[in-house]
């Protein structure tokens, strides 16, 4: 399994961008699709979006649609997911996940986590 580390988190204002990466390791990378996932106080996990091992196909949640784009360099093990137009509703901690299937990526389905970076998006 790959182990994952989320980085570039920060606080923000509402309309600035932020770009967060994931580093991975002990694992060989581009087997996997990566995705991000995040989780506001008092809610549950939602899925933001995923890309598959390539780079070539990609999926977004509607709510950042256009305002978010995932991608991925195999060459340094790293993702990133750069949000631009940040909204108050942004909010939250942003974890990243890997798996050999898109499909079970994109329900969550996952053994290897980040421990999550924290983006806060003031009004």
């Amino acid at each position: 399994q790959v182990q994952l580390v989320e980085s570039g988190g920060g606080l923000v204002q509402a309309g600035d961008s932020l770009r967060v990466s994931c580093a991975a390791s002990g694992g060989t990378f581009r087997n996997y699709a990566v995705g991000w996932f995040r989780q506001a106080p008092g809610k549950g996990r939602e899925w933001v979006t995923t890309i598959n091992w390539s780079g070539g196909v990609t999926y977004y949640a509607d709510s950042v649609k256009g305002r978010f784009t995932i991608s991925r360099d195999n060459a340094r093990n790293t993702a990133y997911l750069q949000m631009n137009n940040l909204k108050p509703e942004d909010t939250a901690v942003y974890y990243c996940a890997a798996d050999e299937s898109v499909a079970r990526l994109r329900l969550g389905v996952s053994h290897s986590w980040g421990q999550g970076t924290q983006v806060t998006v003031s009004s």
